[in-house]
């Protein structure tokens, strides 16, 4: 993608972006009534009424490029996709937002020959997106889902993930999914704070530079890293596997799970052999 192309397919999503966030915090407001899905994990109406309204934007915005997204795919509608493809979770953090917690999110990644290369992530509940403007450059807006759907006029706080101390790192970690694997995992490194968080908003918060990497041992989906990870890369950071392998997207066969992962605000400090 041209980076003159970043700044177009931002504002062509926009207003899709921000009413799915009006839809979100309608619900939010009002309470939520929470459906199982077949792999255990909830769902509420907020996730398919946003999905809905961002699969039309993403359709309108650039059409003919398929669209993997989360409620369609658990349905069983699954396109079939090519070198490039849109990823989408319409509310990542359902657990936070089921307990009325603001950290839920909106994400939107671009996939181009395996990689994330364009990455949107709204929290409508915190009035703040992040996103990509060209590969090495991210962004923070401070925006309500109420605003005008413009960027115009508001300030684009640059993303730069921070130089890590290697003796005392801060480790984000998920209010959702504890795990002892990841507890061993961290044990590797000199941890001095680790902190929690919902959602995508983890790798926000890193390419901010408000900490130095999450790991997550276990099974997630593309749609949960994709724009974070496009994020992340633009702000000088990384997401890898264990062994420091870059993630590879695209994987149908797989049902677009993801193996374990690190997201670091700079370059990975630890590989697993």
């Amino acid at each position: 993608m041209r980076n003159e192309d970043y700044r177009l397919l931002l504002d062509a999503l926009l207003s899709s972006v921000l009413a799915a966030g009006r839809i979100e915090m309608a619900h939010f407001k009002a309470g939520v009534t929470v459906a199982t899905k077949a792999d255990t994990t909830p769902v509420t109406v907020a996730d398919h009424e946003a999905e809905e309204v961002l699969l039309a934007g993403l359709h309108a915005a650039a059409p003919g490029v398929p669209v993997i997204a989360e409620e369609e795919v658990a349905a069983g509608r699954t396109p079939v996709i090519g070198d490039r493809f849109f990823l989408v979770d319409p509310l990542d953090g359902t657990r936070a937002f089921i307990r009325n917690s603001p950290e839920f999110t909106i994400n939107i990644g671009l996939i181009e020959a395996g990689c994330p290369t364009f990455g949107i992530i709204y929290a409508p509940a915190l009035a703040l997106l992040f996103a990509t403007l060209d590969p090495k450059h991210a962004v923070e807006v401070a925006i309500a889902p109420g605003d005008a759907a413009t960027l115009d006029g508001r300030e684009l706080k640059p993303l730069e993930g921070r130089d890590p101390d290697v003796a005392a790192l801060v480790a984000f970690a998920s209010r959702s999914h504890a795990a002892e694997s990841t507890d061993a995992y961290l044990k590797r490194l000199a941890i001095a704070e680790k902190r929690r968080a919902s959602s995508s908003l983890k790798f926000c918060l890193i390419a901010r530079g408000e900490a130095d990497l999450y790991a997550r041992l276990g099974e997630t989906s593309e749609w949960d890293t994709a724009a974070g990870d496009a994020i992340l890369k633009a702000a000088g950071g990384c997401v890898t596997t264990l062994e420091s392998a870059p993630l590879a997207y695209g994987k149908s066969g797989a049902r677009f799970a993801n193996p374990s992962f690190v997201a670091w605000g700079r370059a990975p400090l630890l590989t697993v052999p």
